[in-house]
This record gives C-alpha cells, structure tokens and sequence, in this order.
C-alpha cells in the first residue's frame, strides 16, 4: 500500500501546474467567464499548443499518451484556476478522445483520434432528455431509424455542453423500439454538427459559463452506417465503462476547486484585517479553513483510489459512484465556506468564491444526481431498487 504518486506522476502534475500559473492564471479565468456568450477558443489553442488535448490518447494517434492517473492529475490542476472552465478540455476528452478510443473501429481511431490529440476536433455529449435529466432509459424519445446506407435521427437533446463550436456530437438514441428492457435496443453515433436537421440553440444557465451550453434538435437528420460507434442496438453496454471515467473525472474537476477555494481563502485570511488585526486569528474561520482542508485530503485519497484502479482494469462502478457524491458535495461545501470567509468580497465577481460555487453547484446534479447516485450504492449494498 502506497499512496505516495510516484515520481513520473508528480513531475507531470508540477509541470502543470507550472504552466497554469503562467498560461491560464485566475484573473484571466474570471476574465473569460465574464464573457459568457463567447466560446474561449484562445483557451482552447492554449490546450493544443500544450499537448494537452493529447493526454490519454496513444503516441501512435499523434498523442502524448498517459493512463486515467495522469489525466485525473491534469483535470484537478485545470480547476484549481479555470473552475468549470477546465470541461473545455474535459468534454472532448471523454465525448471524443475515451469514446473513439474505447468504441471506435480500427478506422475510426485512425481518422478522429489523430486530429483531436492535435486540437483540430472538438466534441459534444449529447444524451439527456428534455424530460429525462438522470432518468436517461426511462425518457428515451430520440430516435434512430434505418435507411439506405444509414440511419435517420429525430429528438431533442438537452444540455449539451459546447455544442455550437463542437465539430461532432457523441449522441445516443433508441434503435430498437420492440425490446423488452429500456436498455436494450439503444445505439451510439458520432454526428458531425453540420449534417442538415441538426439545430444547436445555446441555453442561459447560472455556472459553466461561456463554454455554453445547449439544446439540440433532429429533425430527419441522416447519420452514415460509419458514424455508428460500435455495435447497433448495444450502446449501453459500451457506455458503462466510460460513465465510471466522467464520474471520476468529476471527481477530479471538484477536488480542483477545493484546492482553489482553500488557496484563496488562507490567502485572505493572513492578509485582511478587521478589528486590530488579521481575520486568520478567527477560531470560526480557522474551523471554515480546518474543514475544508479535510474534505481536501479525503477527497484526494478517493480519486486516486478509484483512478488507480480503473486504471489497472479493475471494476470501479460503485466507488465511482462514491467518489463523484462525496467530491461534489464537498467541493460545493468548500465553495460556500469560501464565500463566508471573504464575506462581502467572496459575493463580488471579482473574486473566484462565487465562480467556485457556481460551477460545483452543477456537479452535485450531473452527470447523475446525487439522489441517484446514493441509490445505487444502497442497491449494491443489497437493498432493493427504490426508483
């Protein structure tokens, strides 16, 4: 048993965090939130030139390689500064990178991973339902339907994240309307954002700003039989694996914030004074700060937990779960902990507080409520299902 990373690891993550201090500091972030109607493609390119969108994909594909350790690493440092301005990377990441390499042929690997490892190709998730949100199976009403050399998509999706600057979308759809259980007969395409019937309209919302996102419409929206991932009518069970890994990765965005909130907040404290001298000498903020350094650490040992052992192909399902409840409530505790202690200033834009719980606040919602995830640990637990 060894939780110390070992040195490959922590020479990556240094290096990291290295380059966001220089590259991709706070004061730019917020800079950019602030313009939350324009897409921060200079982020973006900053990603490419750093090889970054590469990480996870292998050097055969133009990539840097790397296993889920090392992009969990990177999606933590991205947050400490960039909050939910690191799904920039993240989105793409699993939508495109985790999904062609695990489901794709032989020939779509060789095509799409090439050129999203060099930041040419950005991707989109879109799966939830207008009427669905968690209960994904149950709300199903996109449909698939079979035509010569392909298949027609009509639906709605909703949610999707930087769909209007995405080249493609990642967008799951029912196949087989005659099969006996909802996860049967669903099948995963990978829809280039400019087919004719695909209408992408941006959503106002209260965090995750100026990435954007959207809802999606198909209305007769024709889908060649080769950007069909993997094998038609069994999408669901392919997606399970990679559910596990954005879970994870949720994980890893929400212990970035921590350690935001909790570098900015000691920073506070030692410097701002108010009767006779620094407010770090505050019994009740010293407990703020005493506790969000716990969740810091036990959050930090539960992502490496479950990130090791995806890693080593190991079944991760339930402590993915776990993971992604305890880090997002965490994360969103630490957050309001954080405005409390800057009071007044900790509500201004113009400091990262409000920024940090703005966007962990979305993380305890998807991409699967907390109500849900607690459920299924009860049900793995030997409970019955109670939904």
């Amino acid at each position: 048993m060894d939780f110390e990373l070992p040195e490959e690891y922590r020479s990556f993550r240094d290096m990291v965090r290295r380059w966001i201090d220089k590259e991709v500091p706070k004061e730019w972030a917020r800079a950019l939130e602030k313009d939350e109607h324009n897409y921060p493609f200079a982020l973006w390119d900053k990603f490419t030139e750093a090889g970054f969108h590469g990480v996870g994909i292998a050097e055969e594909y133009d990539g840097q390689g790397g296993d889920v350790v090392m992009q969990m690493l990177l999606a933590r440092e991205l947050a400490r500064s960039l909050g939910g301005l690191a799904w920039i990377w993240g989105i793409t990441s699993f939508a495109g990178s985790k999904s062609i390499g695990l489901y794709g042929s032989a020939e779509q690997k060789a095509k799409y991973l090439p050129l999203i490892a060099t930041g040419q190709l950005k991707a989109a998730i879109a799966f939830t339902e207008p009427g669905g949100g968690t209960d994904l199976l149950g709300a199903m009403a996109t449909t698939a339907d079979r035509v010569d050399g392909g298949w027609k998509l009509n639906g709605e999706k909703i949610w999707s994240s930087s769909a209007h600057v995405a080249d493609y979308l990642l967008v799951i759809a029912r196949s087989d309307r005659t099969v006996e259980k909802k996860h049967q007969g669903l099948t995963l395409f990978w829809v280039p954002t400019k087919t004719p019937g695909v209408k992408i309209t941006p959503l106002a919302k209260l965090g995750m700003r100026s990435m954007g996102s959207c809802s999606v419409h198909f209305e007769d929206a024709f889908v060649a039989d080769d950007h069909v991932l993997g094998e038609p009518d069994k999408a669901w069970y392919m997606l399970l694996p990679t559910l596990n890994n954005e879970r994870i990765m949720v994980g890893a965005f929400c212990l970035g914030v921590i350690d935001g909130v909790l570098e900015d907040a000691l920073d506070y404290m030692k410097q701002r004074k108010a009767f006779g001298g620094i407010i770090g000498r505050f019994q009740s903020l010293q407990h703020y700060v005493a506790d969000i350094a716990t969740m810091q650490k036990t959050t930090e040992l539960m992502l490496h937990y479950c990130a090791d052992k995806q890693s080593r192909g190991e079944t991760v399902g339930v402590e993915a779960n776990m993971l992604k409840l305890m880090a997002s409530e965490n994360a969103n505790a630490a957050a309001d902990m954080g405005i409390q202690i800057l009071g007044g200033m900790g509500y201004s834009a113009e400091t990262d507080m409000q920024r940090y719980w703005r966007d962990s606040r979305l993380w305890r919602i998807g991409p699967i409520t907390n109500e849900m995830v607690r459920n299924g640990i009860a049900e793995s637990l030997g409970l019955p299902r109670s939904f």
